[in-house]
């Protein structure tokens, strides 16, 4: 076996994997929160669809999407095998000394990972397999056809399960955005006294803002829609 085939066997191997297919993803997530706030736009949903008929045509986006997809499922089974191994590996007075010294997140990091790999299922099935397979009605602006994918979000927006589902789960998108934003950093070695500070700062405030972005949304689509 090769050098490179044994590091990526390795645990820091699979930890850098972890840390750059999860900043790959934070950065999805900033570029999918400016997406989704075409839907505030009050047109019926015509910024929307416009929108989603480029992310889904455009040939360079196709291409990073099927990144996406790969990062996702590499990112959500090296997550799992390293949790599953850490729990195998601690015990006695080490694991209470790292419960003591962790935080929440980092401790639960494999259910909150699971908790969102549940949702992201259940989203690609209500929004995106729905527009892939055509099951969608069609518009037209301006001469352009467009698949009316802003009619089943509006639809689940205005119902208080999904929206109560879709909140909580962003709360658990920002525990472990809190954690991982760092815990990247640190494992890709761009940790310094100088601006370890300030990535502590960008990651609770990205850990923050963006899941609160994204929970705003179905609120306001179910008080004002």
């Amino acid at each position: 076996m090769s050098w490179f085939g044994s590091f990526l066997k390795s645990s820091i191997g699979q930890k850098i994997i972890m840390s750059l297919t999860g900043l790959f993803l934070i950065q999805f997530l900033a570029v999918h929160l400016i997406g989704n706030l075409q839907l505030l736009a009050n047109d019926g949903g015509q910024q929307f669809n416009l929108y989603a008929k480029f992310m889904t045509t455009n040939p360079v986006i196709k291409t990073v999407s099927y990144l996406l997809y790969a990062s996702i499922l590499l990112h959500a089974v090296q997550g799992l095998w390293l949790w599953s191994r850490n729990k195998a590996a601690k015990g006695g007075k080490y694991a209470v000394m790292a419960k003591e010294s962790s935080t929440y997140a980092s401790r639960n990091m494999g259910w909150l990972g699971i908790i969102i790999l549940v949702f992201i299922i259940l989203h690609l099935w209500q929004f995106w397999f729905q527009m892939k397979m055509g099951w969608l009605e069609m518009k037209t602006y301006d001469g352009v056809e467009v698949k009316n994918l802003y009619a089943p979000v509006a639809y689940a927006f205005k119902q208080w399960w999904y929206v109560l589902i879709y909140v909580l789960a962003m709360g658990v998108i920002g525990l472990h955005l809190h954690h991982g934003f760092q815990s990247a950093f640190q494992t890709l070695g761009l940790n310094h006294k100088k601006y370890t500070p300030l990535i502590k700062f960008l990651g609770t405030a990205y850990a923050i803002l963006v899941p609160l972005g994204f929970a705003l949304i179905p609120i306001i689509f179910f008080l004002f829609r």
